[in-house]
């Protein structure tokens, strides 16, 4: 499908939908963001404008249709290192890498924490350490249930360690951490969050820190996608997403921690202790 539109260039600080009187016609104002997230709702890519006159030549084109993975959540090579999930790279989509740093450096970690990430697959998150914290000298445990993805990590990450483990049954010795850090794996379908939050807290120092994030997304045909999904929905549907959220974001404030909840493409729940270690 493609359609002509106003060129936004020449008229930008309008906003979407604003009347503009050019050459004795009106035309209405909008700005390149709507016509890309009219695309994603419509889960067409949206090729690179091509400019005609006055005017942008905007062409959509439908995404191929997406096979539902079946693969079972208990198995655990569905995210290993053959599996498409490895050709996602989060840190490149700005307004998680941005949210992420800007979290990780507001909780103001000593320069040898330890840090827990659970739900560590291949590692990839773990570069976001670095660059909120560069030179830093933290020792770092990754949990995850694929084997093949945390061999991508350990060559990643030498100077980390890393240990198979399922996280509905944590290992009692793991001892405490300055931070416990997760991306997108409290949500996944097999964890029960509540029960393995609460054995979480006898792994958190006094006065340590919680980052944990949850997707408000999907990947499709290259892209990421905006709104959690939930199964059997074809739309966005947050019912889930806004009930994860708020219990952490409730525990957290009733045990003297300051929480910032933000993000866009994953929701940040950034739990800073209040507790003087």
């Amino acid at each position: 499908m493609t359609f002509r539109v106003l060129d936004p260039d020449p008229y930008l600080g309008h906003y979407a939908g604003e009347e503009l009187e050019i050459g004795g016609q009106t035309f209405l104002f909008h700005p390149l963001r709507v016509w890309m997230d009219l695309a994603d709702r419509l889960d067409c890519h949206m090729r690179v404008p091509e400019r005609d006159g006055p005017f942008l030549k905007i062409t959509f084109q439908k995404k191929e249709t997406r096979q539902r993975d079946r693969t079972l959540s208990s198995n655990t090579e569905k995210y290993g290192a053959q599996s498409e999930f490895q050709r996602i790279h989060k840190l490149e989509e700005p307004y998680f890498l941005l949210d992420a740093i800007q979290a990780l450096r507001s909780l103001d970690l000593p320069a040898e924490a330890r840090i827990l990430d659970l739900g560590v697959n291949s590692g990839e998150e773990l570069r976001l350490l670095d660059l909120a914290y560069p030179g830093n000298h933290f020792e770092v445990l990754g949990l995850d249930h694929s084997e093949s993805a945390l061999n991508i990590a350990r060559g990643r990450f030498p100077q980390h360690r890393f240990q198979v483990a399922d996280i509905n049954a944590l290992p009692e010795d793991l001892g405490t951490f300055d931070l416990i850090l997760s991306i997108g794996t409290l949500q996944s379908a097999n964890i029960e969050v509540e029960p393995v939050f609460r054995r979480l807290l006898k792994h958190i120092k006094l006065g340590g820190h919680w980052l944990l994030a949850f997707p408000n997304s999907r990947y499709s045909g290259g892209e990421i996608s905006y709104g959690a999904r939930m199964v059997n929905y074809r739309e966005p549907e947050l019912s889930l997403l806004f009930k994860d959220v708020a219990f952490f974001r409730r525990y957290f404030q009733k045990h003297r921690y300051s929480v910032n909840v933000t993000g866009k493409y994953y929701i940040l729940v950034t739990a800073r202790s209040l507790s003087r270690v």
